[in-house]
């Protein structure tokens, strides 16, 4: 069997990252000087990293995020933002995601908090967690949808299986007393089982009024607000400052 058929047999595997390096260390007299080992570990080490890289693609497409480019490392820190460093560095970790807790951004409007939310999902996505992010107001919209067609159950349970929930926009549209319902549901079914990040305009000691109904505020909030942690924004619209119509910087 000659190198050719090989990586037609890699490719026929989707060994593709393995694949691709063979037919590079074929081009390069260097590589195949080195012991069949090393060579064999090249391999290995380039489809390892083509998975990673293709499953951080699929995560990507997932996710939906409204800010693609946004990122952790490009946080502006001036103090007028009211931002603690040590606290968003170790919340990148990602730690709180794996230990099913939540993340719940407040502040003004136009002051970064989509932007950082979506920072967030891309620190999730990179460290391989999937990240489902949804508009409060679209999210109920899709649910009405899919219970009025019978999708109900299966779009419910693809949300219940993400790590990572992101509702933004919490607290924008006043809620149908099925919206609040809903609302329980999806925060019922990540209890203990998936983290939510929720970025809102409206401070959390707001949100009960939000709500509206004593009931199914206490059975909310009980379940996000005490596994939570908490980042309060302050300082001017960004919005404005960078000319931007949609979305926050």
């Amino acid at each position: 069997m000659n190198e050719q058929q090989t990586i037609e047999q890699l490719h026929g595997l989707k060994l593709f990252g393995m694949a691709n390096a063979m037919a590079s260390q074929l081009e390069s007299p260097s590589t195949q000087s080195l012991p069949f080992s090393d060579r064999v570990a090249l391999l290995v080490e380039a489809e390892c990293h083509d998975r990673d890289n293709r499953r951080q693609r699929r995560l990507m497409a997932q996710a939906k995020l409204k800010m693609r480019n946004a990122c952790l490392e490009d946080i502006d820190y001036r103090p007028r933002r009211g931002l603690d460093k040590p606290q968003l560095l170790s919340l990148g970790q990602c730690q709180w995601i794996e230990r099913h807790q939540h993340l719940l951004i407040s502040g003004p409007t136009g002051v970064g908090k989509t932007w950082l939310a979506c920072a967030f999902g891309m620190q999730a996505i990179r460290r391989g967690y999937s990240v489902a992010y949804h508009r409060v107001s679209r999210l109920l919209e899709e649910t009405e949808i899919a219970r009025a067609d019978g999708s109900l159950a299966g779009f419910r349970s693809k949300l219940a299986k993400c790590h990572l929930l992101i509702l933004d926009d919490w607290g924008m549209s006043p809620l149908t007393d099925i919206g609040r319902q809903d609302l329980l549901e999806f925060v019922d079914d990540r209890t203990g089982a998936g983290a939510i990040l929720i970025a809102s305009q409206l401070p959390v000691a707001k949100w009960y009024e939000y709500i509206n109904e004593p009931t199914l505020a206490d059975a909310i909030l009980d379940r996000i607000v005490h596994r939570a942690h908490k980042i309060e924004m302050r300082g001017d619209s960004m919005r404005k400052k960078l000319g931007l119509d949609d979305g926050e910087a």
